[in-house]
């Protein structure tokens, strides 16, 4: 991202906040629940979405800059009750520029169950690259949840985590990319709690799965 640091910031300080009307558009969260961050690339710093705040009341200068111990950095509203997990992510996976946290409905009852959404369709393999793992129960408020997020994916292809009994969190490349996980997570959970319903759904094998990632990641799109 060009520009000052100060430049950075407002450009993010934008983007945080309309990434939040997409987890609105996509029934990702109700009421203040969930939130967006992202890394300022180049700074130890992150934007994220103020805690109990309505969407409907969300602006960019709403959002708050922390730095990647969580304290506040830039903003006059308290930061998300996230935050520790987040910065905890952005510390420990360095590859990671955007998180995404949701509650959305079915993912959500997965997480009830406690059990990983299994790697059944192709629109799975190719945004998860394998079923989308559960992550551990964590008390919310400390770097607890941010420990499970990194325990679980790291090493893992998929951007999406099932944290047990609580909801979703999702890491991309920048935080549209977070956004874009958290919305086809939510769409697997649905399509595979549906199949369910008729019956056992057939697992996709394994080397079908890595085609079809390899495929997805390399060829799928637009191309310079």
């Amino acid at each position: 991202m060009p520009g000052t640091p100060a430049e950075q910031v407002r450009a993010l300080r934008r983007t945080v906040s309309d990434l939040h009307a997409e987890l609105v558009r996509y029934g990702l969260v109700v009421w203040t629940a969930g939130n967006v961050s992202a890394r300022v690339p180049g700074h130890d710093l992150m934007v994220i979405k103020p805690s109990g705040v309505s969407y409907d009341d969300l602006s960019p200068d709403a959002m708050v800059v922390c730095d990647l111990d969580g304290a506040v950095v830039e903003g006059d509203l308290r930061p998300s009750s996230d935050t520790a997990a987040h910065a905890y992510v952005y510390r420990h996976m360095p590859e990671v520029g955007g998180v995404v946290h949701t509650h959305s409905a079915y993912a959500c009852a997965w997480a009830a169950r406690g059990e990983p959404v299994p790697c059944v369709l192709t629109a799975m393999a190719d945004e998860f690259g394998a079923e989308i793992p559960l992550g551990p129960f964590a008390p919310i408020g400390d770097d607890s949840i941010g420990r499970g997020i990194v325990g679980t994916l790291r090493g893992h292809r998929s951007p999406a985590v099932i944290m047990r009994n609580h909801g979703v969190f999702t890491i991309g490349a920048d935080a549209r990319a977070a956004v874009k996980a958290a919305v086809m997570c939510e769409d697997a959970a649905r399509a595979v709690h549906l199949a369910r319903q008729l019956g056992d759904p057939v697992p996709l094998r394994p080397e079908d799965i890595d085609r079809l990632h390899d495929r997805y990641r390399n060829a799928y799109g637009q191309r310079p």
